[in-house]
């Protein structure tokens, strides 16, 4: 009985010869790890998923607990891959380079929450799905059990049904809970992922779940809404600290309106986000010309788009206006460059002694949708000098608000000025009801918005 791939058979255990791991499977915690996956695979032949001819996979498995399981309860044809073998129960593989060819298995496991943990979970997906023949079933473990992070998952599995659901409890103290998850692989095709061509986001309801958490707008317009605004940031509610979002393919934050490096990249993103360790991409859209040099040295670290971001790509006028407010500061400090803002060509003249530079604009919305997809998670800080109001409109128009997660905004109205008592700004035609408006419209479409100063 020992010559049957070198195992030798007795007491129901499942015992490797001559292998180097041998202390490893008499220990206390190899017997709970493969009494509890035992149980897992019977219930999975129960329940029609898996079966004793099933020619199954166990991606991720370091020491093979689930190899060994799988073997024990009468699965023999399975086999794990690691970075590092444990011959015989797992070879070399990487989780992104399954070493088998398409449609091999017919059962692939992943436990672990090796899926969540993976840099590249996308890819890890794509290969599972590749090397699961069609009917075949996929099973994972996750740690993640909110509806965001599930939705976020599935849209990893575009060819794939997802069939169950479960919440269980787990073996081991570093995941006390699991979130068992069983996809059936299509014959064909892919599923499309609903309202991937849509204009709507209420097909979101995912989100809007976050959005009923978060932190209420700012229903009357402040006093001093230079103080309201800024005591605000403490009451936001992050999305990353409501969810997991451990399964998305990228982690991008989109500056619009960067000015200065430190200016709110290094000072607040950096610092304060809340990024569930993941590794960001972040890109700086900036058009006034005086911030560019600084960027030079962060290229790897952020992406400048040393334009203003706007409806269509045409030409602009940007007017650096310093205003009464910022003209008293340079005065008395002879420190401090005024806010920009973009003008259609034919609109020159502004309100108060102005610098005005020829830029070049571009279409916003087409380039969020040619980069981006939903399995990307996007985040945005806006600072725009009023045109939010022509930029998220179109954002809703071409459908691309839907690829958006989070959104820090600042909405520019003729608000109180702090420099002069009794006065407005006159640099926006706007109201704060239309800010509010704008904040509300988001927030029914699913978008996490915050009020931003």
């Amino acid at each position: 009985s020992c010559n049957l791939y070198n195992f030798c058979f007795f007491k129901n255990n499942v015992v490797p010869q001559s292998n180097p791991h041998n202390h490893l499977y008499a220990s206390r915690e190899w017997d709970k790890a493969v009494h509890f996956y035992s149980s897992i695979f019977q219930d999975m032949i129960s329940k029609g998923y898996l079966s004793p001819h099933s020619k199954s996979l166990c991606v991720e498995a370091p020491n093979g607990h689930e190899v060994f399981a799988l073997k024990k309860i009468g699965v023999e044809d399975s086999i794990g891959i690691f970075r590092k073998a444990a011959k015989p129960l797992v070879i070399r593989g990487e989780d992104d380079r399954i070493p088998f060819d398409d449609n091999t298995f017919d059962f692939i496991f992943s436990g672990g929450a090796r899926i969540e943990m993976s840099a590249r979970p996308f890819d890890f997906a794509s290969e599972i799905v590749r090397a699961l023949k069609p009917q075949g079933f996929a099973v994972f473990h996750v740690k993640a059990n909110d509806t965001y992070s599930l939705n976020s998952f599935l849209d990893l599995f575009h060819s794939c049904k997802l069939i169950k659901v479960l919440d269980i409890d787990g073996f081991n103290p570093s995941m006390p809970y699991i979130r068992e998850i069983v996809l059936k692989k299509a014959n064909h095709g892919y599923r499309k992922i609903p309202g991937d061509d849509s204009k709507n986001c209420s097909f979101q309801a995912h989100k809007q779940e976050l959005v009923q958490k978060a932190e209420p707008l700012i229903e009357e317009e402040p006093l001093k809404p230079w103080i309201t605004l800024k005591r605000n940031i403490k009451n936001v509610k992050y999305f990353s600290s409501m969810v997991d979002i451990s399964f998305k393919n990228r982690y991008v934050y989109i500056d619009v309106g960067a000015r200065n490096y430190g200016s709110s990249i290094r000072s607040w993103f950096m610092k304060q986000y809340p990024k569930q360790g993941k590794s960001f991409h972040i890109y700086a859209i900036e058009a006034d010309k005086a911030f560019h040099k600084q960027y030079a040295s962060k290229k790897k670290v952020v992406t400048l788009l040393p334009y203003a971001a706007w409806v269509r790509n045409e030409t602009l006028s940007f007017e650096i206006n310093d205003g009464p407010a910022q003209e008293k500061v340079n005065k008395t400090k002879n420190k401090g460059r005024g806010m920009g803002r973009i003008q259609p060509v034919k609109s020159r003249r502004g309100e108060f002694n102005s610098e005005v530079n020829e830029i070049q604009g571009f279409d916003f919305a087409e380039w969020l949708k040619n980069t981006f997809t939903k399995r990307d998670f996007v985040v945005i800080k806006m600072d725009v000098e009023g045109t939010e109001f022509d930029l998220i409109p179109k954002l809703f128009e071409t459908g691309a608000i839907c690829l958006i997660d989070e959104i820090f905004l600042e909405c520019h109205y003729n608000r109180w000025q702090r420099c002069c008592p009794g006065q407005r700004s006159t640099k926006y035609k706007k109201h704060y009801r239309h800010c509010l408006e704008l904040f509300t419209s988001l927030r029914k479409n699913g978008v996490l918005v915050h009020q931003w100063w």
